[in-house]
């Protein structure tokens, strides 16, 4: 008989996504559930709080599959009734192209599919180019596991296949090429709707919030500096599409996204998912393709969309892209991109890093480091930030000696000037219900999958 592990493991249905199935962890043991879920390919997004998020809909199918695992070990399981409605729905994909496939036929192509998915979100796959192929998606790609094979793909989402095999990547890239050339880009594809779905899916949210829908209060108008951070992924995506002269790529594992100028000159790193003090954009310039960088500005995740916006804005009219190398950062540079500032009454005074600017409500500010000048790739001779100080930014932007004066000036106007509307912001305790209040809604305990097909 299978000893008991004290942890206890609640399935239901998620709150926004259609298929998506969420686990709440409880129990002294809770730890061993987390383990075996996530080498199920589930996702942390809080604290005891799991998410499988599948790009085949068949959620209910593998999250019954791993209540029968669990149980298995010892784990108590209960599943909600929505979620047993679903395991036991009947079910089949609407002008499935491949019709003479069984359900369990089915299911296998899309676990095949699935895998590939997994493979290139967890960077086991590495995505060497893409192309269109008439209404579908084709890469090549290599594994970095598997003895190094590259692979032919064709298809997207439940439907990708691999569709031919090379001994080489150099070998996979010249038949790819000699097919595709004209429909050609590096990396991995942009991302299907399917495959963001079940990016959003798997991010932290609420459970008990996302299913009782509150009002929220009023937003209310503050400086710029003040305002949410907002949707740094939409952002990008606006920009990208309306900045032809950029090209996208994503990275293979799937966490950052580069949009390079055409010249090959200015380059745009987005890193997704990051924490709000952590670095989640970096745009970087060069004299060349292949020189050394002439300057570089860093923002953090928490860094408030509309300052990013005009930040984007500002580099693709191409202003001060040209800024020689060695050009000394003199006083008449510090006031030019400093003058917005001053204009609007922020105050400034010396410390022991240089100069500081402090907005009027002392929320705010900019720092000059003049000790760090003689170094052009220091990141961090200007820092701009929100929050109690450079050390502990609510948000915070770094830029190098040579970052262009016209693009800390035009940063300026928008800190300055500039307001927005912010919602309020929730508080701990509303992030620390998820599992406390998970258990309220009625949970029925897991029994073997059902006989009929989903």
């Amino acid at each position: 008989m299978t000893p008991a592990i004290d942890a206890h493991v609640r399935l239901d249905t998620h709150p926004t996504h259609s298929s998506a199935v969420q686990a709440v962890l409880t129990g002294s043991q809770a730890r061993i559930a987390l383990l075996a879920l996530e080498a199920a390919d589930w996702s942390v997004a809080a604290t005891n709080v799991l998410i499988l998020a599948r790009i085949d809909h068949e959620e209910p199918y593998w999250a019954n599959h791993a209540a029968m695992q669990l149980m298995a070990e010892g784990i108590t399981v209960e599943i909600s009734p929505r979620l047993q409605e679903a395991i036991d729905e009947e079910w089949t994909w609407a002008n499935y192209p491949m019709p003479w496939c069984t359900r369990s036929e089915i299911r296998d192509v899309s676990q095949q599919a699935q895998k590939i998915h997994d493979d290139i979100r967890h960077g086991h796959l590495l995505i060497h180019a893409h192309a269109r192929d008439g209404h579908t998606t084709v890469a090549v790609g290599t594994y970095l596991h598997r003895g190094g094979k590259s692979v032919y793909l064709h298809g997207e989402n439940h439907l990708r296949q691999i569709a031919d095999t090379f001994d080489t990547p150099a070998e996979a890239l010249v038949a790819f090429e000699k097919v595709h050339a004209a429909e050609m880009h590096p990396g991995p594809a942009p991302l299907t709707d399917t495959e963001r779905a079940a990016i959003e899916a798997r991010s932290v949210f609420d459970v008990t919030t996302a299913k009782s829908g509150p009002s929220h209060p009023e937003p209310e108008t503050v400086p710029v500096y003040l305002a949410d951070a907002g949707d740094h992924d939409a952002l990008l995506d606006e920009f990208l599409t309306t900045h032809g002269e950029f090209e996208r790529w994503r990275t293979w594992s799937d966490d950052t996204t580069h949009a390079i100028h055409e010249s090959q000159t200015l380059r745009i790193e987005r890193v997704h998912e990051t924490q709000a003090r952590e670095t989640a954009w970096t745009v970087a310039a060069y004299e060349t393709p292949v020189s050394d960088r002439m300057w570089v500005l860093t923002a953090t995740s928490a860094t408030p969309a509309a300052v990013l916006q005009d930040l984007l804005i500002h580099l693709a009219d191409g202003d001060g892209w040209d800024t020689a190398i060695g050009a000394p950062v003199d006083e008449k540079t510090v006031t030019a991109a400093t003058q917005p500032l001053t204009e609007a009454g922020w105050k400034h005074a010396l410390n022991g890093h240089g100069i500081r600017w402090t907005s009027p409500d002392e929320e705010a500010g900019v720092q000059f480091d003049p000790l760090t000048t003689q170094n052009p790739q220091n990141p961090a001779t200007w820092t701009i930030w929100a929050g109690p100080g450079p050390d502990q930014p609510t948000w915070a932007i770094t830029a190098s000696p040579h970052t262009p004066s016209s693009l800390l000036t035009a940063l300026s106007e928008t800190l300055a000037h500039q307001t927005c509307t912010r919602q309020a912001q929730p508080g701990r305790e509303h992030k620390d219900r998820l599992a406390a209040n998970a258990a309220a809604t009625p949970v029925v305990t897991a029994s073997r999958p059902s006989s009929r097909s989903r």
